[in-house]
């Protein structure tokens, strides 16, 4: 997330080009800043900055992986989103990427986004074709969010697993990748203005850190 406040022309590419742009693009080199507190990520945004700085001050690193599902459909490829528990202590209710924490076990953020995508929705590793990391997320809840890109090929059965996750559902990437669908709102975050895309879909509210992320992937694949 650079430029919050830029707009753009819609994007056009196909799902051939955007798998072959986030392979040039993207790779698994694992960002320091993951764990370290002293590298802060950048959004571009002055009070976002502001507030993760004042987040890495206060609060333990709290590393997290997330896998972006990006199901390549003949037709229209999607983005398989999930919607989280009411009853989860941190974003309950909201829609997110399959993901969560980094356990000592995981033998990479990769590892961790594989396992959470299948212990949550029951999405198996043989159709799962990893691609690269994306851009390191910082939330104001001391999470740092390694994305992982990766094209799910189609016929898949999903398990949810509702102690973590209510529903799972596809999004249009088209949609997700149109600009003129990231909607810019603000908060307040102890006397600072800070803003937060969002992306409403139908009855779905896409917004804060999988609305964020989705825009960096935009950013990174998309524009030139």
């Amino acid at each position: 997330m650079n430029e919050p406040m830029v707009k753009a022309r819609p994007a056009t590419i196909g799902s051939a080009e955007f798998f072959e742009r986030s392979r040039r693009r993207l790779n698994f080199d694992v960002p320091p800043g993951l764990v370290d507190p002293n590298i802060v990520p950048k959004t571009g945004d002055e009070g976002n900055d502001r507030m993760l700085e004042i987040v890495a001050r206060e609060q333990p690193v709290r590393p997290a992986a997330v896998l972006i599902p990006v199901v390549d459909h003949h037709r229209e490829p999607t983005v398989l989103l999930t919607q989280r528990s009411p009853h989860l202590s941190s974003h309950a209710g909201q829609i997110s990427f399959p993901g969560g924490k980094i356990d000592a076990t995981d033998a990479s953020p990769l590892d961790a986004a594989l396992r959470e995508a299948e212990e949550e929705v029951g999405l198996k590793r043989e159709f799962i074709e990893p691609v690269g990391y994306l851009d390191l997320y910082g939330t104001a809840f001391g999470f740092r969010i390694l994305p992982t890109v990766a094209r799910v090929k189609p016929g898949f059965e999903l398990t949810i697993n509702e102690g973590e996750v209510v529903d799972a559902f596809e999004v249009p990437l088209a949609f997700l990748m149109n600009p003129e669908n990231h909607q810019i709102h603000s908060k307040e975050f102890r006397g600072m203005e800070r803003s937060y895309y969002a992306m409403p879909f139908a009855e779905r509210y896409i917004w804060g850190a999988t609305a964020g992320i989705l825009r960096v992937l935009y950013e990174r694949i998309y524009l030139a």
